[in-house]
């Protein structure tokens, strides 16, 4: 007897400027009892990490992160020896508050025996250090707090003891961190920011991160100081500052530091909500998705800084800014459920955050850009680095969510998950897919009973083709650009399956890059590595005639398998000419395109006959 199925498409018509109500109802979470502050609102809450195990792609960037980068670190003496010396008079940063949440997360998701050692040795080594008056940090006594950057420094590692005791329960942990704000809060003057003021940096700049901490404090703790903190001190409510393209005096315009305030801004607004606390972010999400703020790849801005030129050379995508960018449309698809948050997490996770490490996991890249040599790294500290690992540890938890007194799945990936649904009822999701190399992907829901809720399934907006059956029953139209919505009694093993022909897809260039096109295959970019090509006359030439190649579209084959960047890579063949204007029909030669994260990877954007051919970008364009 067939169950009865009823499958509607979900937040479909939502402009992606808006930011009112989607059409998903809220899901009201409580925290404490706290009168004002005790409700955050979200459409989606995420799985916890340890109640979600990766395989895949993301699952090998998890592994190698831990294995081949975290386990290999010097931690002795690049990130402990600074914090018990205090011997710096200035630039007080390495990084030790990220690699602690990194530790931290990265430890509790896995449960492996390696990684948790490093994890105890690192938190117990750093509450060592901390001293009689609360102080954690490396600078000399009389030069803390005002000097770069100690308060950035101390934010983070306030975050990171947090952390531990948030998924830990390490009492120690938490109390290290209360004596640590407690510290900065009784330190704290009017003079810090106009001694700021008077470096090469704007105060909101040296303090990223600053602000999330004490949130995340006050989370644990429910102590009121720490928002009021916030408030009279910081003005989290106050800040409303417009996009500053290029860097400018006091490094104004620096991406990283405008998202992470936008970030604290959105999680002060699930504890008081409040639409003046939506103004910064709306800005952002403004630039990047409509004004020309973010290249096909995920990744923004040069030199850090906010630009809209489309510019893929030089100093692009800092992987901080890439991170935080992660992070902001997470805590977006999590406040309203909006699908379209969702695809840019996807398009940058498996693009400009993946090409941002080594394949073996060893190196992290400061920058990635689209056109010409990338470089690595030189260093594990600073900030780079650190922010890749605390970002690559978080991906577990953007997978599964809770909606709606249901399930929803955001990114797909071989994975399995435990969710909650009430007291007598826990739900165990599987994936089984090879996504991205190809859009099938089977869901199998087993309840602890039989029983009615709904599953949303996150369908990209370049899969137009999609499908989707349960249990091989009637196969159904799944809207592209959608959450989409299946509701019914679920029993044991219940299987979705959800089909999303790829195909290659010609993505017009734009700004700099107008009259060109790229090539992508559902989520992922691809590039041309001139490695990959010798001996098919391409060989002398640079970037810039690279990318006048013409392509043949019609003549694209692929996709084949290419396992030198990673397990079951991918890449294509197209037939190209020459730049110029012959018109002759057989082709010069035939290049091979890896996917983006290939290290090799110099271009991205490539010449056709017709400089009108391709499609616009649905991620990152505005109609006019």
């Amino acid at each position: 007897m067939k169950k009865p199925l009823t499958i509607l498409s979900f937040s479909v018509a939502i402009v992606l400027m808006s930011f009112q109500s989607d059409n998903s109802s809220q899901i009201i979470h409580r925290q404490g009892d706290l009168e004002n502050d005790s409700i955050i609102h979200e459409a989606m809450v995420p799985i916890e990490l340890n109640n979600v195990t990766v395989g895949g792609e993301i699952g090998r960037r998890i592994d190698i992160t831990a294995n081949n980068n975290l386990l290999k670190l010097d931690i002795e003496k690049d990130f402990l020896a600074p914090c018990r010396e205090r011997n710096k008079s200035d630039w007080a940063f390495v990084g030790l508050g990220n690699l602690i949440v990194a530790s931290v997360k990265l430890a509790y998701n896995s449960r492996d025996p390696k990684v948790m050692e490093l994890k105890k040795n690192l938190v117990n080594e750093v509450l060592k250090t901390q001293e009689e008056d609360g102080y954690i940090g490396m600078l000399k006594e009389n030069e803390r707090m005002w000097k770069l950057w100690d308060i950035h420094e101390m934010g983070y590692i306030i975050m990171g003891l947090v952390d531990d005791y948030q998924y830990f329960n390490n009492q120690k942990s938490l109390q290290s961190a209360v004596r640590l704000a407690n510290y900065i809060i009784k330190h704290w003057s009017m003079e810090m920011p106009e001694a700021w003021m008077k470096s090469h940096l704007s105060s909101h700049f040296v303090t990223i991160g600053f602000d999330r901490a004490f949130i995340a404090l006050y989370s644990q703790t429910r102590d009121p100081q720490y928002l009021n903190f916030l408030i009279t001190k910081l003005k989290v409510k106050d800040w409303d500052m417009d996009i500053v393209l290029g860097r400018q005096e006091k490094y104004e315009g620096q991406i990283t530091a405008y998202l992470s305030r936008c970030l604290a801004q959105l999680e002060f607004y699930r504890l008081k909500p409040d639409e003046q606390l939506m103004h910064s972010a709306t800005k952002a999400l403004a630039f990047l998705t409509e004004k020309e703020g973010t290249l096909i790849t995920g990744e923004s801005g040069q030199w850090e800084c906010w630009t809209n030129d489309q510019d893929g050379g030089n100093a692009l995508g800092e992987t901080c800014t890439t991170a935080y960018q992660i992070r902001f449309y997470e805590n977006l698809f999590r406040l309203k459920g909006n699908y379209r948050y969702g695809d840019i997490i996807e398009r940058t996770i498996y693009n400009a955050l993946f090409a941002a490490q080594s394949p073996d996991g060893r190196r992290i890249r400061y920058y990635t850009p689209l056109e010409g040599a990338r470089e690595y790294f030189d260093k594990d500290t600073y900030c780079c680095p650190n922010n890749y690992r605390r970002t690559i540890a978080e991906l577990p938890s953007m997978i599964y969510y809770q909606s709606n007194n249901g399930v929803a799945i955001n990114l797909y990936t071989p994975s399995t998950a435990k969710i909650k649904l009430s007291e007598d009822n826990v739900i165990l999701i599987k994936q089984v897919t090879d996504y991205p190399n190809t859009g099938l992907v089977k869901v199998i829901v087993s309840p602890s009973h039989p029983t009615n809720f709904p599953v949303f399934l996150r369908i990209p907006s370049w899969a137009k083709e999609a499908t989707l059956s349960v249990n091989n029953e009637e196969k159904l139209s799944a809207k592209s650009g959608s959450m989409f919505k299946i509701e019914r009694k679920w029993s044991e093993n219940d299987t979705i399956t959800l089909s999303m022909p790829m195909k290659w897809q010609f993505v017009k260039g734009r700004q700099r890059q107008a009259g060109r096109t790229a090539i992508m295959r559902g989520p992922v970019v691809y590039c041309l590595n001139p490695e990959l090509n010798k001996g098919k006359g391409i060989e002398n030439m640079s970037n810039y005639d690279l990318g006048r190649i013409r392509i043949d579209p019609n003549s694209i084959k692929g996709p084949f398998p290419d396992e030198r960047i990673r397990l079951h890579g991918t890449n294509c063949t197209i037939g190209a000419w020459k730049d110029g204007h012959g018109i002759n029909e057989k082709h010069d030669f035939e290049i091979t395109l890896s996917e983006f994260i290939d290290p090799q990877g110099t271009v991205c954007y490539f010449s056709t006959r017709n400089v009108e051919y391709g499609e616009d970008d649905e991620l990152f364009f505005k109609s006019k």
